[in-house]
């Protein structure tokens, strides 16, 4: 699944106002609404993006995280992240006040490692089964080129916040019944970040990160199918402060084969056989993976029997063998025979014992006959 950025979803930038986003919200949630575009499934998805991105940055606080931290700011599954661990909640109620001995909600002073990408790639039948090297086309946050990730406009520099004196956070004293509190919490002149930047950068507007579409080549390894999550480190959005890049987790789609079915590790595929081959017996040719294979069924064989190739199924991606390959023959009557042949088998008919009557043809008039008598 490719998570799109907030802001190029309302085809905004960075520094939009309030105002600005509310009024590309309003013109996009009518354009994509589902009332005006009935069975529209790729108009009903733009519509729930618009909504998902109108709900995080009409936020400040919401905006502020995502604007330093991207999606990984507002995922509340980001446990042990930035945001959304227990130790946060914790904080809220208890941790700004003294006496408890609560820790600090200020900015991190150290590394913050970048968030993760999940995107989907198809593969062909073939491709999952022997593995493949496929390119991947995906848009992530890079460093900014211009300012090198300090968000200032080239030459100029930041400067300590006034308020916060560089710590990010400030201290309120609270008068109660108990005696008086203090609670500390982030900055709100800086953010937390303890510091101003007077002149932002004009490529990233401040954030210190720019979008890049990269192309990047992935050895997807062989027995991969579909609803596999292959993991490609460090391949993410880049990180904060020094900290390490993001992983890229690729989501497969595997399509169908018009020969072969799978299921895990094992492929089925159906044999088409004659009514003299089943009976007398034969060798087959049987389709495999590899190529053909030669397969001798035993005479008086049914129709639809089922027969194993062992280990010539789909290499499990663990490297923990190899599955079977499972054939199904099935017996073909023929439509159209000669005369020639009519004769031989009516010669086995009658040679079995069965008592052979042709069907008897009948006109119209005489089925209609038939019909009312």
């Amino acid at each position: 699944m490719v998570v799109r950025d907030f802001y190029e979803i309302l085809d905004l930038p960075k520094d939009a106002t309030q105002d600005d986003i509310k009024r590309a919200y309003r013109k996009l949630a009518k354009k994509y609404h589902p009332d005006l575009n009935p069975n529209d499934s790729e108009a009903e998805q733009s519509f729930k993006e618009v909504n998902a991105a109108y709900e995080i940055l009409s936020n400040q606080d919401k905006r502020s995280r995502y604007d330093r931290y991207g999606h990984a700011g507002i995922d509340p599954q980001a446990g042990g992240g930035d945001f959304g661990g227990f130790g946060d909640i914790f904080d809220d109620l208890f941790g700004g006040f003294g006496g408890f001995g609560g820790r600090s909600s200020g900015r991190r002073s150290g590394p913050v490692r970048g968030a993760d990408i999940q995107q989907g790639v198809t593969l062909e039948f073939k491709e999952a089964v022997f593995g493949v090297e496929k390119e991947v086309q995906l848009r992530r946050y890079e460093t900014c080129s211009s300012c090198d990730g300090t968000g200032a406009k080239p030459g100029t520099e930041k400067t300590t916040c006034t308020k916060c004196h560089g710590s990010g956070e400030v201290r309120y004293a609270q008068q109660t019944p108990f005696g008086q509190f203090v609670q500390v919490g982030v900055c709100d002149q800086c953010d937390g970040a303890g510091e101003i930047i007077e002149e932002k950068c004009e490529t990233c507007h401040g954030s210190g990160k720019e979008i890049k579409t990269r192309k990047i080549n992935v050895n997807i390894p062989a027995g991969v199918d579909s609803d596999s999550v292959m993991t490609v480190r460090g391949e993410g959005h880049s990180g904060e402060k020094g900290g390490p890049p993001g992983d890229l987790y690729l989501y497969i789609s595997v399509k169908e084969d018009p020969v072969f079915t799978r299921k895990g590790v094992n492929i089925y595929v159906t044999v088409p056989i004659s009514f003299a081959q089943a009976t007398l017996g034969s060798e087959i040719e049987i389709p495999t993976l590899e190529g053909t294979e030669t397969y001798t069924i035993p005479a008086g064989t049914p129709s639809h029997s089922r027969f194993k190739l062992k280990n010539k199924g789909v290499a499990n991606v663990r490297g923990l063998g190899k599955g079977d390959l499972i054939f199904t023959v099935e017996v073909i009557i023929p439509k159209d025979i000669t005369d020639k042949q009519r004769e031989l088998l009516l010669d086995y008919s009658k040679g079995m014992g069965e008592s052979y009557k042709a069907p008897e043809k009948k006109g119209f008039f005489k089925k209609v006959k038939d019909v009312f008598q």
